[in-house]
């Protein structure tokens, strides 16, 4: 691996946790401005500037004037070291001629608006009204101040009447004395077909009840009154003979609304019914938890049965009137029979739509009701005016100019508000703002957040003849959320044209929260698009985020505008605000600054409520930031923002570990110097010449246990530093450190460098995700050429001490060379033998680096699976280190490090490699594979050289035991004799026999050759143990002295050639069995006959050995089985005259593995 070259590379850390999450407003010393919170003071607040003096104006909505609470409008002096003395502007007793006004409780201050041009603002009254016959109708009124804060103009509004927002559940008596059922089927489809059914609109189900209650259908079954009359029409009566009200109804309460029920509808039930109920004890109850949960109850009697049979109806009608809501007249109904259900159906059907009136009339309205000034904005030609309740509460947007006012009609609005949804109080005007789009036009931009229940907005542009164009519409995506509540626009970049819209839905219910919501919109050529929305702190509940977005220019001083959230209700309704950074032309969607109530002082409650931030309030060039709460208007100032440019360089670039120009502590070292450098830039133009305190702490390889270099001052890896920079001007100091001798010239050595301000709670801030550390390397110089790209020839040879076939003769065998020559030709030339008491091979091996350094050097060795690895031992007292390491899924392989880091150019390592042969695998190979290689680029002509392969053909050594043990020390043939008679054969003698199968199993044929007496032809009888002939006496007592009865056999000798052992069939050679043990005397057994004997016994025969030319051997039958052990016994031998024969079997041993039989 070839080094870096000599780049430095800042390691820029701002990204990581740890990094500064916060802005550059100041909260450890806010300005609290306190004020009446049963005023609500801080309501609204709003910067001010007249003649260079700055003011804060803050809004109290229910400020009282005399006798009535009128609200009212503030004005603060602002300093940063003094309490303010707020001075009420008295705007509430301003008023209106030729009317009559009704001023309490019409909330001067709810709404409030700055024309920075001539320095006069907008205070707005939206429930203002005046008395118009027996209504009252709320128009509202704007008070415009001039810069003397004196009162200057008024405007007068209209306004509308709200809608509902219902859940209907229809009850039914289906019992027996409901007659006929289809005059009741008439009834509900006429009525239904008064409903406006629909996505959003009204639901409507139907409960039957009788003696049991059942679910016609459920409020969210039908989305049409098609489908809904359709299903009506298949209702069939269920029948019964008890009428159990009490339980229909509390049916309906307790499940038919939550089958389908939406959250914040109007619950409506329907009763109707024909008699009194059999379970009248459980109305009361049933009718409280009607109550509670805020269900208005429209009762109908039915007195068909009544008049049919003549009986008086009066307490059924006193039962019914119960039910129904109060006040009975506009919630009771009684008919004369069925039939009579069909005249009712339109008023019903009115005094359900007019539940949300006023309180005098029920009627529609245009203008009256308006609340205009609910919402303000200033434009370029006059001022924006939102009108939440014209035109029947679906809201409009008035405008006024220095000619007059625009009020555009109500149908400029159908194209967005259709007429069919005109009872659903969409409250358009509930904000106001306006946009500059890509052709420089400005267009106007309002909410309606109660549009279709789920909220929308508008951007429209408004023309004198009270017309209006909609360009495009933005719709809410949950019922509820109040989307549209609040909207502002942001022109991040400054060039003049908006380029993000953002809109508030501060209900928006997530993860079973009322968290709120603020949506993202870019402007595209001229339409807005969705771009997410902003992000709060998680696991808030109802905090109400969204309920007031503001635009502010740059806080932060990076040239872009950014956004600031309010979440009033976050932390126990203490509150918190949000900032958000403008960047290129969008807003980053996750919050850089969160500042809560409870940081700034106690007592704060709904904190955010409203924020404006257009000034510098303390005279330092930054925009502060004025935010509401409940009884305070708080002000927040900017701190200015400094970046820290850090450098760190070294002299010399790299580290030469190959020239030592130093001593430190008595021992040659590289030594070397840094140059740590430090940069202030000040971002606001207005602190160029000002300063800041820093301190830093500098480290050597933060990350490892011991460090490869110091500081040549301390002796440690450590230095800690304290400056003061000025703006613009670079700052260096120098550090004097040395490198030590390290096993790890890789990897480069680290310089750490931690900093931050000296004064991080006053004064200048670092910018805010600005890197507060600097890592930078200095690499090791590799050692090669100029272009630093090592090139090395590694070069890898081995040769193992295995022996041949005539290798092993010579040495094992000790034979002579011709004798070997003849024994080597019975195997392949490529055969080598593995001896049985030399179980390891050996590998003498040399690598050698001809070429450059080679980094990361690595020897790769692999062998097959009859071996194991034993060791890898360097020689020659060589100081180069070979670190090998195994794989327990690669058991077979290893891989070693040669003179990690690198391996020198010109360096030759030799070692040994020993491995031993595994007792378990047997195979007829052996192969050792040797691979060398490194990090650096090595040229292809010279990697044949890398590698180094063994392999051999194995014949094995036999690691067989033979031992043997005669009853008798010699016996006595007679020259020229023959037996006439049994006793005269002669004492009988015992030869025992013994092969023991060694570590080397796997023989399943071993011949066992015995010699015998050359001549004359000899035969002898043989008997496993503790066989006798027939009427054979004690075997036992033909033992030789020495050799008693019970007695074992001598021991084996286990030195290779000694007394006693023969190792049979070794690469063929046999062995013979010693002549004495063929001699003996007569044998005193008595006499049986011949063939009789012979039948008992194996036969044993002398026969020519071809392996010892004319030289007789004992050849053996063997038994089918062998046993753990298996001794011959010669119990008998006498002379035969006849040819020799050869009866030869092999023995045949297990085959297996490492724990043959013991004895064979």
């Amino acid at each position: 691996m070839d080094l870096p070259s000599g780049l430095l590379l800042a390691c820029s850390l701002c990204l990581l946790p740890g990094f500064s999450d916060t802005f550059n407003i100041d909260t450890k010393r806010p300005k609290i401005i306190a004020g009446s919170k049963d005023a609500y003071f801080g309501y609204t607040v709003q910067q001010h500037d007249i003649g260079g003096k700055k003011w804060l104006v803050v809004g109290a909505p229910y400020e009282t004037n005399g006798q009535q609470k009128t609200g009212d409008v503030y004005k603060c002096p602002v300093t940063s070291d003094t309490p303010s003395n707020c001075t009420k502007l008295n705007l509430g007793r301003v008023t209106l001629s030729n009317v009559s006004e009704r001023k309490d409780n019409m909330r001067l201050g709810l709404s409030l608006a700055t024309n920075p041009k001539d320095s006069s603002f907008l205070a707005c009254s939206p429930l203002w009204s005046h008395e118009c016959g027996s209504s009252y109708y709320t128009t509202g009124m704007c008070s415009r101040v001039n810069a003397n804060f004196r009162f200057a103009k008024t405007v007068a509004p209209a306004l509308q009447r709200c809608q509902t927002y219902m859940d209907i559940i229809i009850v039914l008596d289906g019992s027996n004395s409901i007659y006929p059922w289809v005059e009741v089927q008439h009834f509900l489809i006429n009525i239904l077909k008064k409903f406006y059914i629909g996505p959003g609109q009204i639901q409507v189900g139907v409960v039957q009840y009788g003696e049991d209650v059942v679910h016609e259908f459920h409020l969210n079954d039908y989305r049409s009154v098609k489908d809904v009359v359709a299903a009506a029409s298949h209702i069939e009566q269920r029948g019964g003979t008890e009428t159990r009200t009490a339980y229909g109804i509390e049916f309906a309460r307790s499940e038919a609304f939550q089958k389908g029920g939406r959250k914040g509808a109007k619950r409506v039930m329907i009763v109707i019914t024909d008699g009194e109920s059999h379970d009248s004890p459980d109305l009361e109850k049933v009718i409280e938890d009607s109550e509670k949960d805020n269900v208005t109850r429209y009762a109908v009697a039915v007195l068909g049965y009544y008049n049919r049979r003549g009986i008086n109806p009066e307490a059924f009608l006193n039962e019914i009137k119960f039910i129904a809501s109060d006040p009975d007249d506009k919630h009771f109904f009684n008919v004369t029979d069925e039939a009579a259900l069909k005249d009712i159906v339109d008023a019903l059907g009115e005094r359900i739509f007019s539940l949300e009136g006023t309180n005098k009339n029920e009627i529609s309205f245009g203008l009256e009701m308006s609340q205009t000034g609910f919402s303000s904005h200033i434009v370029e030609d006059g001022i924006l005016l939102g009108a939440v309740g014209a035109y029947d509460w679906n809201g409009a947007v008035l405008k006024e100019t220095s000619s007059g006012k625009v009020i555009p009609l109500r149908e400029s609005y159908l194209q967005e508000f259709p007429e069919e949804l005109k009872n659903h109080g969409a409250y358009l005007g509930y904000t106001v703002s306006s946009v500059v789009s890509t052709a420089r036009e400005r267009l106007y931009v309002a909410g309606a957040p109660r549009f279709n229940h789920t909220g929308k907005v508008i951007i429209f542009t408004m023309h004198n003849n009270r017309n209006l164009t909609i360009h495009q519409a933005l719709k809410g995506e949950q019922i509820g959320s109040y989307y549209g509540s609040e909207i502002n626009s942001l022109d991040v970049n400054g060039d003049g044209v908006t380029d993000v819209l953002l809109v508030g839905a501060p209900m928006y219910f997530s993860e079973g929260r009322e968290r709120g919501k603020v949506y993202v919109y870019a402007l595209r050529e001229n339409r807005f698009v969705s771009s997410g929305a902003l992000g709060d702190l998680q696991g808030y509940q109802n905090s109400r985020f969204g309920s007031c977005i503001a635009a502010v220019p740059d806080l932060n001083q990076d040239s872009y505008n950014d956004v600031v959230v309010g979440a009033p209700l976050e932390d126990d309704h203490q509150g918190a605000i949000y900032i958000f950074l403008g960047f290129q032309e969008t807003v980053l969607k996750k919050y850089k600054q969160r500042i809560a109530a409870a940081d700034l002082g106690p007592g704060l409650m709904y904190f955010g409520c409203s924020i404006h931030g257009q000034l510098d309030m303390n005279e330092d060039g930054l925009v502060d930031l004025a935010v509401g709460s409940l009884g305070n208007a708080v002000l927040l100032w900017s701190r200015s923002v400094v970046q820290i440019n850090a450098s760190i360089r070294f002299e010399p670039s790299k580290i030469n570990i190959f020239t030592k120009d130093c001593k430190r502590n008595g021992k040659d070292a590289t030594c070397m110097s840094a140059f740590i450098c430090f940069t202030a830039i000040f971002l606001s133009a207005h602190f160029q010449t000002a300063s800041v305190a820093l301190h830093y702490n500098a480290t050597i390889d933060e990350r490892r246990y011991t460090p490869r270099a110091l500081l040549d001052e301390s002796g440690e890896r450590h230095a800690h530093q304290a400056l003061v920079l000025l703006a613009g001007q670079e700052h260096c100091d120098r550090l004097h450190f040395h490198v030590l001798d390290t096993a790890d010239y890789v990897k480069p050595v680290t310089f750490s460098v931690d900093y931050e301000l000296e004064h991080p709670e006053s004064g200048p801030m670092l910018d805010d995700g600005w890197p507060t550390s600097l890592k930078v390397s200095v690499p090791f110089w590799n050692g090669c050429n100029e272009d630093e790209h090592c090139v090395p020839d590694l070069v890898l040879d081995a040769r193992s001490d295995v022996p041949s076939a005539m290798e092993y003769c010579r040495r094992a065998l000790r034979r002579a060379a011709p004798a070997c020559s003849s024994f080597s030709l019975s195997f392949d030339a490529s055969v080598f033998i593995i001896e049985s008491t030399r179980r390891r091979v050996a590998v003498e091996a040399t690598l050698e680096n001809r070429g450059e350094n080679a980094y990361s050097t690595v020897l790769n060795i692999s062998f097959s699976r009859n071996l194991q690895f034993a060791s890898l031992i360097p020689k020659d007292d060589t100081d180069i280190n070979i670190d090998c390491m195994s794989d327990e899924k690669h058991p077979n392989k290893r891989v070693c490090n040669v003179s990690y880091p690198f391996f020198r150019a010109k360096a030759k390592v030799a070692f040994r490699l020993d491995f031993e042969f595994s007792k378990a695998i047997f195979l007829q190979s052996m192969e050792i594979y040797l691979t060398a290689n490194s990090d650096s680029e090595e040229k292809e002509s010279t990697k044949e050289d890398n590698v180094a392969h063994l392999n051999f053909h194995l014949k094995y050594e036999a690691d067989l035991l033979f031992t043997r043990a005669s009853s008798l020390d010699y016996y006595e043939i007679k020259s020229n004799s023959s037996l006439e008679r049994y006793d005269s054969i002669g004492p009988p003698f015992h030869c025992t026999f013994k092969v023991k199968q060694g570590d080397v199993p796997g023989w399943d044929v071993v011949t066992l050759p015995v010699p015998c007496p050359p001549s004359p032809s000899f035969v002898l009888a043989a008997a496993e143990p503790g066989l006798l002939p027939r009427g054979g006496g004690d075997h036992q007592a033909h033992r030789p002295r020495g050799h008693q009865g019970g007695q074992p056999p001598p021991a084996p000798d286990r030195i290779r050639g000694g007394p006693g052992e023969h190792n049979l069939q070794r690469l063929g050679e046999h062995h013979r069995l010693p002549q004495h043990a063929h001699r003996g005397g007569p044998v005193p057994h008595p006499t049986p006959e011949p063939q009789q004997l012979r039948r008992r016994f194996h036969r044993l025969q002398c026969e020519t050995s071809p392996q010892r030319g004319d030289e007789p051997a004992l050849a053996w039958q063997s038994v089918d089985e062998v046993t753990e052990s298996t001794e011959v016994q010669v119990t008998e031998a006498h002379h035969e005259r006849r040819p020799p024969a050869t009866l030869r079997e092999p023995l045949r041993l297990p085959r297996g593995g490492p724990q043959p039989p013991d004895n064979v």
